[in-house]
Parts: structure tokens; sequence; C-alpha cells
């Protein structure tokens, strides 16, 4: 499954912050550097609320319920986004940005993220927006699978699952 540049971008931009333990603004900026946002250089103040909010898109992953998944992102992109445009800068393709007229990377990086999971919900249905299956792990996705079929985080995630169901069938 291929995500546009701007969807893929802040849907996996989500998952990323959602998995990181760090949020020093260092660590914050490394994360942003790597997910292409252009506005990253954050201090302290604005780590904390970086923080803070991407607590609430965590729900928006392994959603079981698409209207609530939806209902989540549209509370999402009213917070955090003023506009919706096309753009086309620094040699990329037409892409849509969700905000307008600020360089605070906290501003931009949630309307990234909202926009980025709406576009990801209506391109491939939410199902994309996963959580590891494998009890106690807390890690979310992008599942861009050919089949959409995904359930762990990881290869050593689902091999715990599948050790431990094939002993306790040995058993």
């Amino acid at each position: 499954m291929q995500f546009n540049h701007y969807g893929g971008t802040g849907a996996f931009l989500a998952a990323a912050l959602l998995n990181t333990a760090d949020f020093s603004p260092a660590a914050l900026c490394r994360v942003l550097t790597e997910h292409e946002m252009t506005s990253r250089s954050l201090d302290e103040p604005q780590a904390r609320a970086l923080a803070g909010w991407i607590a609430s898109v965590r729900p928006v992953f392994g959603a079981a319920d698409q209207g609530e998944q939806i209902a989540l992102v549209n509370a999402l992109l009213t917070d955090a986004t003023t506009s919706v445009r096309v753009s086309r800068h620094d040699g990329r393709p037409p892409h849509m940005h969700f905000i307008t007229g600020t360089d605070d990377p906290v501003v931009r990086v949630r309307a990234a993220i909202a926009g980025g999971l709406a576009v990801a919900i209506c391109g491939a249905g939410g199902s994309r927006l996963g959580r590891c299956a494998r009890e106690g792990c807390a890690v979310v996705y992008v599942d861009t699978s050919r089949n959409g079929r995904r359930h762990y985080c990881s290869t050593t995630c689902a091999n715990r699952v599948n050790v431990a169901a094939h002993r306790a069938r040995a058993r």
C-alpha cells in the first residue's frame, strides 16, 4: 500500500511520535527531520506541548470502529488545521497542506498529523493504522503491506505470540 507524500508523512510521523520514549527537543528534531518536516526546531515548552498532544492521537491507531476513528480524526482536524491548500514547493509534486501562515513547529506537526491520518483513512479505510496485537506491546504502525493484514509491529512480536501459542498447544 502506497500513501501519497503528505498522507504518508503525517501518518508515519504520528506512529513515530507515538512510539518514541524521548521527547527532548533534540530527539524530536531528529524525528521531525526524518519525516521531512520543514519546521523542526523545538524548545522545551514546545516539546512538552507536542508530547502532551500526541497522546490524543493514539486511539486512532487500531480503532475497532471506523465511525469512532473518523470522529477522532475529525476532532484532530478541527483542533489542528486552519485551511487546506494544494502546494508545490522544493521540487515536490503538488500536495496538500492543512495549515497556513505559521512557522510554529508544534502547530505544523499537529496539522500534518491530523491531515495525514485523514488521508490514510480516506485512502485506505483506516484499517492500515494499526496497533500491535501482542498483549503488552503498545507500538503502533502504518500497515504498508500488500494485503493489509498486518497484526504485529514486528516479526519479533509475531514470533513471540506464535511460539507462546505453539507451547500452549503442546502442553
